[in-house]
């Protein structure tokens, strides 16, 4: 039975009046979150409008006693979100706080109201957000309030660094001090607009009786049909405008949509994208209609309503066009692919160089204007390939800024033509960028806890290096919707070090096997591809590097490519083994990718 159903601001969800505790209860999965989830939820609420929708919780009131404080709910859905946004609420204390000194009255009962949203205000020791233990999730969360301050000490668990509840708060960290610009002193200021927009914006809170209604309610709300999107919302005004204009017509006009959807395919994320970098990429001729700086996902349905009041049909025949060169840029249409842009293509997918899409559909929509041809296009995506490996590794310049990069870049093409055009966009590239350092410094690191995507690329890239037109193996083929060649781990990853491995890595300490695994495991130098991963898991080295199929033919580390060449010749893997090869590839990497 649904006890409530509200749509409240999360100021309210975590308001300093209610005494209200989020339990998020043992039986749930560990914080799963990574990167991409906090980097979207930072987004959403930084691009768009305040009240943006941030989704919907599902709990149980476990409070016996009704006049009992605090109330404890019991979080059975959205307790990944609930959770990362107290960890961006500590960020923006732990912000705060560190100018303490520049708060006026005001700001500072800001800062306190904060650390209420944290803990309650009964005493330091009540979080407001209690993650379930596994994986030490509550002591994890427990040491970053300790760090800020809003709880007694309390000593962060061996590794701690290392898990996503610290790596999500540090993320926030880093995001927060980029928001600003320093040398105009309003970073603080935008901090604080920031936080406005985090606490206006809106989240569903469902609350039930009982684990069953939850489950019911859960099950209900996942089976249900999709609400109206954005796209379907364009597609009715579209069509209604035209039926207005052209009674009798509208199955043509209706047919001629639904061709545009074939182009971009079934997924939303992607159809919606397409229509906000349609406007960005041309918005030089769109603006007159309806001038705003950037289409985002909360002013695409104003857009579109301007684009089609002032003429619905030239509005559909643009985006139509539009669209099929989208579907080549998204390698949809193999016979509209000129043969030569095939791989590029693929690879700026494959690195998550969709940002620039709007950049690509700007060139190939203006190309005989531009006056360049498929050779210079090529050159130019494979310019962006590399951009991207280091930009997603870096994460210079961020997510937010890549949308305006790309715009600007158009605008500078403004009278340009031919080979100018991958000049302009090199120097503008180049400029934001990463430095050398950086980048090496990352390429370095725990690469596959960083980003594991830009990893498989930076792999399969230093193995396709090698080969030949006779010996090319295709690494991104996909068979039961999976990979067939995927990371393997050289040194397992496993929480339980297999005693061979204990033995080899560290003459049988396995404390210091699990130090060597904490610090060394996810490095360039000790992941390779395997066409069969699961086969090869926790075996020891000499095992992985010797398996054969039934047919007996290699499909471990002597498997032919370039990448496994020295793997194919060790008789052991250490510690000073993964650091050579990891420098050996990092150089090899810098070279391939380097802007």
């Amino acid at each position: 039975m649904i006890k409530s159903v509200n749509n409240y601001p999360v100021s309210q969800l975590f308001d300093i009046a209610s005494n209200v505790i989020y339990s998020i209860p043992r039986y749930q999965r560990e914080y799963s979150w990574t990167k991409n989830q906090w980097e979207h939820l930072f987004d959403d609420i930084m691009e768009n409008s305040p009240g943006y929708f941030l989704g919907s919780i599902i709990c149980i009131d476990l409070t016996t006693d009704a006049l009992a404080i605090p109330k404890r709910l019991e979080l059975v859905d959205g307790q990944q979100r609930l959770a990362t946004l107290s960890l961006l609420f500590a960020a923006i204390y732990d912000s705060l706080k560190s100018n303490e000194d520049e708060l006026d009255d005001e700001k500072y009962f800001e800062l306190i109201n904060l650390k209420r949203k944290l803990v309650l205000k009964k005493g330091n020791d009540v979080i407001r957000v209690k993650p379930q233990i596994q994986n030490h999730n509550l002591n994890d969360y427990r040491a970053v309030l300790s760090g800020i301050k809003v709880i007694e000490d309390c000593e962060a668990p061996p590794y701690a660094g290392n898990r996503k509840i610290f790596r999500a708060y540090r993320y926030f960290q880093d995001r927060l001090k980029k928001i600003g610009n320093k040398e105009s002193n309003n970073q603080l200021e935008e901090i604080l607009h920031f936080l406005d927009k985090v606490n206006h914006s809106c989240m569903v809170k469902i609350e039930v009786d009982t684990h069953a209604d939850a489950y019911i309610l859960f099950e209900s709300l996942n089976n249900r049909g999709m609400p109206l999107t954005a796209i379907d919302l364009i597609k009715n005004k579209l069509l209604a405008r035209l039926e207005s204009i052209e009674p009798g017509k509208v199955d043509h006009y209706f047919e001629q949509w639904n061709r545009l959807l074939n182009y971009l395919g079934d997924d939303y994320s992607i159809q919606e994208r397409f229509f906000r970098h349609y406007y960005n990429a041309f918005k030089d001729e769109l603006k007159t209609l309806h001038n705003v700086p950037v289409a985002t996902r909360s002013n695409l349905i104003q857009i579109y309503e301007k684009l089609i009041d002032k003429d619905a049909r030239v509005c559909l025949k643009k985006i139509t066009a539009a669209g099929r060169i989208y579907a080549l840029i998204l390698s949809r249409n193999p016979d509209d692919t000129p043969n030569r842009l095939e791989k590029p293509l693929k690879d700026l997918e494959r690195i998550q160089g969709a940002p620039s899409y709007l950049l690509m559909l700007y060139l190939i929509v203006q190309k005989s204007e531009l006056q360049i041809n498929d050779d210079q296009l090529k050159n130019i995506i494979e310019l962006l390939v590399r951009f991207f490996v280091g930009r997603n590794l870096t994460d210079l310049p961020p997510t937010r800024d890549l949308t305006r990069l790309f715009m600007s870049i158009i605008d500078k093409l403004a009278g340009i033509k031919g080979d100018k055009i991958a000049e302009i966009i090199l120097e503008q590239l180049s400029q934001v960028s990463a430095s050398d350092d950086l980048f090496r410094q990352k390429l370095e690191g725990p690469i596959y806890d960083e980003n594991s995507g830009v990893t498989r690329f930076i792999l399969c890239s230093l193995a396709e290096q090698a080969m030949t037109k006779e010996s090319w193996i295709d690494l991104w083929r996909i068979e039961n919707k999976q990979y067939v060649w995927t990371i393997e781990h050289i040194f397992p990853q496993s929480e339980s070090i297999p005693p061979s491995w204990v033995d080899m890595i560290a003459a049988g300490d396995e404390q210091k096997a699990k130090e060597y695994q904490q610090s060394h495991v996810h490095k360039l130098g000790n992941l390779t591809i395997s066409g069969f991963n699961s086969t090869l898991g926790n075996k020891s080295f000499i095992e992985k590097r010797d398996r054969t199929d039934r047919k007996g033919l290699p499909v471990g580390y002597k498997n032919s490519l370039k990448l496994n060449e020295d793997l194919a010749s060790a008789e052991m893997w250490t510690i000073r083994q993964i650091d050579d090869r990891t420098a050996k590839m990092v150089n090899k990497t810098l070279e391939l990718f380097k802007v």
